[in-house]
């Protein structure tokens, strides 16, 4: 060997040595060709330069499988200590972009029910628009690679036409500036579940050994993104059996606490409770407010746990907006035995139970609440209204047995021949009323709701010392004369918030004797009746009022009663109406007081000059009155006037 091939041999050695890059190789083989020298000298000293470059060749792919391999340890490394997929694909993803010394990298999986990739993770991507990328399975290198499950490599992706392109894909790339491009698979069972690309801004062949990393490193994400789903699948059973065995421990404490409050309910119904402590235990048990009402829909009982106010608990009443809701959430627990949903607000939830007694509808119970019951506290509440109708057929029959004996009682008391007057007293005084004081008669007659119903609805609100009860249509009251205004206020009260028709009473004159009830009772039937025919209602009229006109028209009509309004005062009532005067009233004030001017004016609260001008209008209206026969005429037509609010 020549001095000089040896002298090129060290060199060689040397830039091996301090591993020079290819360049460095290819300059000395541009000098050796440039050099003077024999042909054979310098063809041996080409081959000895191609022969230490192909040696960097070599050392260089060791040197990136080494760098490929260092990678996948690291790679396998992060598998077996980050649960956070996001991180671990993003390490993946950089890794693949740096061992392939490649511009851009990214990370995609596939969803089978919308057929298409998404990206997950991205490194060097510089458009916002490469992170957000979905790619249907049917465009681009993402088509080719699930369809044939192996890795896929093109020097320019804009210009290759083996695959079809997608006009919103390809602008990304644009925009991107990518040219070259290679992905692989993420293989798991035979199937893609993602794909992972390398990218590059110029034309480039992606190496053999290059793909070769690039899938290693898809293999690491495809067990990575199983191992999440894996880990996902895993943690979401664990919540699912937490949710599980919290719900069973939820439904031991709730039957616990449902068997405690019906033991709680059951021995208050023991131990003779009031229907009050029964609903606040309720009330307090369920954290809302409770309303008990009667077959009628009206409150009989109600109570609110501490700390809870409802308002529409508060404000309820039978004939409110929410009555058609209530009633037929009544009306459907009524026929399927269970509590049912009223109404539902954004704050407030009223959930209804009808109360049943055999066959009959006793009520129902009411709760209000921020939310709904679940499923065994809303048997708490049902099992409550089983033991509050209870109660309430307790009550029923004691009520019964005391109205038995007042019905009969009464039924002898209003009797002409009763033979037990002489034990009269002794009854009453049992029943909370003394015959030896001055009594009255009440007897009303209702049309809606009908009398029988009346007489259950007043019997709980009169008070002590008040005998009453339904007898032939009518409701009968019997009670001390000092009580008579408290009674007729109780009655309308109530006729005020329940009834739903006319009514029409007669408060009879006081009796110091209950010996002369049978004939008053009759004398205020034969009054009802003329009532009934003149069509007052909405009053309770006294009998004194009532004498007078059951002798007289006990046998006429309306249309003959406003004929005979008319012929007597008909002038008079056409004049307050067309001026909005008060003669009529004023004549009518002044023969009840004797044709007193001065008590007239009194009555009225204006001055005895304003009475007597008034007379002299009735004199122009009605001419000459004064007469004994045409004063009672006028007197009983402004009468009757007034019980039956005729105008002419």
């Amino acid at each position: 060997m020549s001095h000089r091939i040896e002298e090129l041999a060290l060199d060689l050695v040397g830039l091996l040595h301090r591993n020079a890059t290819l360049e460095e190789f290819s300059a000395r083989l541009a000098r050796l060709e440039a050099s003077p020298g024999g042909t054979d000298e310098k063809a041996a000293a080409a081959a000895t330069v191609e022969m230490a470059m192909a040696v960097k060749r070599r050392l260089e792919q060791h040197e990136s499988s080494e760098r490929g391999l260092l990678a996948l340890v690291d790679s396998a490394k992060d598998l077996s200590s980050q649960l956070d997929l996001t991180s671990l694909l993003n390490a993946i993803v950089d890794r693949a972009r740096n061992l392939l010394g490649s511009h851009l990298a990214w990370l995609t999986v596939y969803n089978e029910e919308t057929a298409q990739f998404r990206v997950l993770a991205t490194a060097g991507a510089t458009s916002s628009g490469t992170t957000r990328m979905t790619v249907s399975h049917q465009y681009g290198i993402a088509g080719v690679v699930l369809a044939t499950q192996a890795p896929f490599h093109t020097p320019n992706y804009l210009l290759d036409q083996r695959f079809p392109h997608d006009a919103e894909l390809d602008d990304i790339f644009r925009n991107e500036g990518v040219a070259g491009m290679a992905g692989v698979p993420l293989l798991l069972n035979d199937s893609v579940v993602g794909l992972l690309f390398v990218a590059d801004r110029y034309d480039r062949t992606y190496s053999a050994s290059s793909i070769s990393i690039l899938s290693a490193m898809a293999s690491h994400a495809a067990v990575a993104v199983n191992n999440a789903k894996a880990f996902e699948q895993a943690r979401t059973a664990l919540q699912e059996a937490d949710r599980a065995r919290e719900a069973l421990e939820r439904y031991a404490r709730g039957v616990q606490d449902s068997a405690e409050a019906h033991e709680q309910l059951t021995s208050l119904l023991a131990r003779g409770a009031s229907l009050a402590t029964l609903v606040q235990t309720v009330a307090q048990l369920l954290q809302g407010a409770v309303l008990v009402l009667d077959e009628a829909f009206q409150v009989i009982d109600r109570a609110s746990a501490p700390g809870y106010a409802s308002k529409a608990a508060e404000n309820y009443a039978p004939h409110s907006d929410r009555s058609a809701a209530i009633t037929q959430a009544i009306r459907a627990s009524r026929q399927g035995g269970r509590s049912v949903i009223a109404w539902r607000e954004d704050t407030e939830v009223c959930r209804v139970v009808a109360v049943i007694g055999g066959s009959d509808l006793l009520g129902a119970v009411l709760l209000f609440r921020p939310e709904d019951l679940a499923d065994i506290p809303v048997r708490t509440f049902e099992r409550s209204a089983s033991v509050i109708g209870i109660m309430l057929l307790s009550q029923e029959r004691m009520e019964a047995s005391r109205h038995s004996e007042v019905a009969g009682f009464l039924r002898s008391l209003i009797s002409a021949h009763s033979e037990a007057r002489a034990s009269m007293p002794e009854q009453a005084r049992h029943l909370g009323l003394d015959l030896a004081q001055s009594l009255s008669l009440i007897l009303i007659e209702t049309e809606q709701p009908k009398p029988d119903f009346v007489a259950r609805r007043l019997r709980a609100r009169m008070p002590q010392g008040v005998l009453l009860d339904e007898v032939d249509g009518a409701v009968v009251i019997v009670c001390a004369t000092a009580r008579t205004e408290e009674v007729v206020q109780v009655f309308s009260a109530m006729a005020e918030r329940e009834l739903g028709g006319p009514y029409r009473g007669i408060l009879s004159k006081p009796m110091q004797w209950h010996g002369a009830v049978p004939g008053v009772y009759g004398a205020l039937r034969r009054g009802l009746s003329v009532l009934r025919r003149i069509g007052a209602k909405g009053r309770i009229i006294e009998q004194n009022q009532m004498a007078l006109y059951s002798v007289l028209f006990e046998s006429h009509d309306r249309e003959s009663l406003k004929a005979f309004i008319n012929a007597s005062i008909g002038p008079l009532v056409a004049y307050d109406q067309k001026r909005g005067t008060q003669i009529a009233e004023t004549l009518l004030n002044y023969l009840d007081s004797n044709q007193n001017a001065k008590s007239t004016a009194s009555n009225l609260g204006i001055h005895v000059n304003t009475v007597r001008q008034r007379l002299a209008n009735v004199d122009e209206l009605l001419g000459q009155w004064s007469s004994s026969s045409r004063v009672l005429e006028i007197h009983v037509a402004l009468r009757l006037r007034s019980l039956t609010g005729f105008d002419t």
